[in-house]
């Protein structure tokens, strides 16, 4: 008499194993929930106006993690990013913005004249999406709050489609980085679209 062989399940992984896999995802989906609760019904111009001042910290980081040719040096890069944006707004000289857009393109001179781990090329892709996110941001914030809502939704949801390449790519920033920022930037998207 043989032994019956085990129960095959078909209901998929446990929660816990999809979980664990899809951390990033769940960190994401959570970090844009308390973002909404935290901001409340906030007005469409003063929304606008955050995610625009933020929206070029997403390339300078890409930017920076390039620049210093480690994947793993992505987290560490976001969290010294995520200090300077919530540092920035208690300073007058300027606008946090037109600090990250500086720095982004100071780092692009940087690689620029001394040189990319990379290679030219791959530079020249970063330098191209540090170009478009940044000109959405400072768009967005230019132009009636209206348009602007669009342009900076524009940017932020572009940046995951970014994000999302860079992830099946597996190139520059760490996968879990990329997959983290893609699902976040386009739920932030998403919430631009949809303010009242």
């Amino acid at each position: 008499m043989s032994t019956p062989a085990p129960h095959a399940t078909t209901d998929g992984p446990h929660p816990a194993t999809m979980l664990k896999r899809r951390w990033p995802t769940a960190l994401a989906v959570a970090c844009v929930a308390l973002n909404v609760l935290a901001s409340g019904s906030q007005d469409v111009a003063d929304a606008v106006g955050g995610f625009a001042q933020t929206l070029p910290l997403l390339p300078l980081i890409y930017l920076v993690v390039h620049q210093t040719g480690k994947p793993q040096a992505t987290w560490p890069v976001l969290g010294a990013g995520v200090v300077l944006v919530f540092a920035l707004p208690f300073q007058d000289l300027a606008a946090p913005s037109t600090v990250l857009v500086a720095l982004a393109a100071a780092v692009l001179v940087g690689g620029a004249v001394l040189g990319t781990p990379h290679g030219r090329r791959s530079f020249g892709v970063q330098a191209v999406g540090a170009l478009v996110f940044c000109g959405l941001a400072l768009a967005g914030l230019v132009v009636d709050p209206d348009l602007g809502r669009y342009l900076v939704a524009a940017g932020w949801f572009f940046h995951g489609v970014w994000d999302f390449v860079h992830l099946w790519l597996d190139k520059v920033v760490s996968r879990t980085f990329a997959e983290w920022c893609g699902v976040i930037d386009v739920l932030v998207a998403v919430q631009l679209l949809f303010l009242v």
